[in-house]
């Protein structure tokens, strides 16, 4: 008798589990699996710079087939450079407020405390990744992986291949950081990023994963094969201004391209939700004076205040939540938004306490909701480690409205490509965009981001030893950032580091004028030249000078020394580093230091 009820026990349990499977499969059980996500973020794009937005030359089939199938924000606005728009778009929160407004001196660095988009998706079970220029800290506790990534394989600072990325870099068989580990690749960056993109989403394709996907090109330097640049060479100084911008885009398209068929493949096309952007206004694409290239009817580029300089495309796709048909949806949004929005659109919980700018545009995408009319968009950067102006170099938008640098206003509307400046007779608007203006700002200015310097982080297991590169140094000069300004001796005054000591102890602090992955004396010259890029000049520094947490230390150059070593203790907090060559009386900024905690 106890057989028979532990064998219909059994059946009972097991026809119970084969109905709930029933039930799950049809979906009635459980709910639906979360859309993933995956955002690709171009550089130096502009909105003209594409074959979908009537650009007559380039070709950009992949992305237009996309663009017809997307929903199409256009008047989607960033910043108008690149890691501003990074940070905003990560955080969700304008630069003035995050702290980040510059591409160096300092401000190119995520606040220690800051929540990110992946953050958001990690606490909600995604599984999370970035591939290719993040730009937004190279050391603790602003590199991606302290950021909310569990994958992260990008390059350093702001660029392949410049003084703070892996020496030798050049595009194509580049060292790329996997994790904050240097790993060697075979191939085209832009090849590998998506490479490695469609790896991770194999491994992760049964759970939902947020993907985000920023190339580093068409930045600047300007390589590609010659296959994708050479149908532009004729077009060159009388249609355009580079054959090899517009083969890096094509390029682009081409990953694309495998992208869709990879998704298609494998059966993850429909719920996924797709973006394509780019940062901030064409960098390669226009000249000067407008007359080359294509704008799509705006008036500048990239670091500019009017529309060409902040105004980008915006493609999103979501088959399974009905964000599909190619149309366009015409209301004011910005990179402020993607969080929110995103938060919307995959039911996502936003951590309490986190701040954010921007406002939820799902239920315009979904087409079961409308936005305010009188929404503003604020615009304000600045290429230095002091804040940005409060009406210099700023754009106000709201409506048909672009107030530009506090005066001149533009009524978009009318006036596309803002050749008139119509702020005499509608004083009533400029003065009420002023006001919102200030009390955005008011706002800011109390923010401890804005008064502090993002720092680098010392003496926490995270990272053993950081890397400081005269890039990123604040100071008063403009600034060097390629490897061939280090290797023909170019002296830049830029000198201080804002660091936080975690640990109190002793540190190591060595002073170098090469980089660790191709060392070479003071003095001298490495005797690696990766790749035969670069023609090594000598430098003759008698000093190096350090200065930290109230403490100087001098230190004379001397033979093949291949660094200035200072062993030193510091006490736990936030200071400046200040380190400089001295050479006949003239101090200059120290290209790299490296800073190693040795113990108590």
């Amino acid at each position: 008798m106890i057989k028979f009820k532990m064998f219909m026990n059994r059946f009972r349990h097991t026809a119970l589990m084969l109905l709930v499977a029933l039930f799950v499969t049809k979906g009635f059980a459980q709910e639906e699996k979360p859309p993933n996500v995956i955002l690709v973020m171009t550089d130096d794009q502009g909105i003209g710079d594409l074959g979908c937005h009537d650009n007559p030359w380039i070709k950009t089939p992949n992305i237009d087939k996309f663009y017809k199938q997307a929903v199409r924000m256009t008047d989607f606005h960033v910043s108008p450079m690149c890691t501003p728009t990074r940070a905003a778009l990560m955080t969700g929160r304008y630069p003035v407020n995050n702290g980040t407004w510059a591409t160096y001196k300092g401000r190119d660095a995520l606040a220690e405390n800051a929540n990110t988009m992946a953050d958001v998706f990690q606490k909600n079970g995604y599984k999370t990744a970035m591939f290719g220029k993040w730009h937004l800290g190279d050391n603790y506790p602003s590199r991606p992986t302290d950021s909310g990534f569990d994958v992260a394989i990008h390059h350093k600072a702001g660029g392949v291949g410049e003084l703070s990325d892996y020496w030798g870099n050049s595009y194509n068989d580049d060292v790329y950081y996997v994790n904050n580990e240097p790993k060697q690749f075979s191939g085209y960056c832009t090849d590998v990023w998506f490479q490695e993109a469609m790896g991770f989403m194999d491994k992760n394709k049964d759970a939902p994963f947020f993907l985000y996907l920023p190339t580093n090109a068409p930045h600047s330097p300007l390589i590609v094969a010659e296959k994708y640049a050479a149908p532009y060479r004729h077009l060159v100084g009388d249609k355009i201004v580079g054959a090899e911008f517009y083969g890096m885009i094509t390029n682009i398209d081409e990953n694309f391209g495998k992208l869709e068929a990879y998704l298609k493949e494998k059966k993850l096309a429909d719920n996924t939700i797709l973006i394509y952007m780019t940062d901030n206004g064409s960098g390669g694409g226009l000249s000067e004076d407008g007359k080359l290239g294509f704008n799509k009817g705006f008036r500048g580029r990239k670091g500019q205040r009017t529309e060409g300089g902040h105004r980008v495309p915006f493609f999103i796709r979501w088959k399974d939540g009905k964000i599909k048909g190619g149309k366009d949806l015409n209301e004011l949004t910005a990179h402020v938004d993607l969080i929110p929005t995103l938060a919307g659109l995959c039911n996502l919980e936003i951590p309490e306490g986190m701040k954010l700018d921007g406002i939820d545009f799902s239920p315009l995408l979904l087409n079961n909701g409308k936005l305010d009319d009188k929404r503003t968009v604020f615009v304000h950067t600045r290429q230095d480690w002091r804040t940005p102006h409060d009406k210099e170099g700023t754009a106000i938008l709201n409506e048909k409205w672009r107030l530009v640098n506090g005066k001149e206003l533009y009524d978009i509307e009318a006036d596309k490509h803002q050749d008139i400046d119509v702020a005499s007779g509608n004083k009533e608007v400029v003065e009420g965009l002023l006001s919102q203006n200030k009390a955005f700002l008011d706002v800011a200015k109390s923010g401890y981001e804005y008064q502090q310097f993002p720092v680098s982080t010392i003496g926490n297991d995270s990272q053993k030893e950081i890397k400081l590169t005269i890039q990123h140094a604040i100071g008063e000069e403009d600034g060097i950032w390629k490897p061939e300004q280090v290797a023909s001796g170019i002296k830049n005054r830029n000198n201080t580091h804002s660091i936080k000591v975690e640990k109190a102890g002793r540190y190591k602090i060595s002073c170098m004028r090469w980089p660790k992955e191709c060392a070479g004396p003071i003095l001298g010259i490495p005797t690696e030249n990766p790749k035969n890029q670069y023609e090594y000049k000598t430098m003759h520094p008698e000093k190096v000078r350090i200065q930290i947490a109230n403490q100087i230390k001098e230190q004379t150059v001397e033979g093949d020394m291949q660094s200035a070593d200072f062993i030193l203790n510091l006490e736990e907090g936030k200071t400046m580093l200040v380190n400089d060559f001295i050479e006949n009386g003239e101090t200059f900024g120290v290209y790299y230091t490296y800073i190693e905690y040795l113990g108590k």
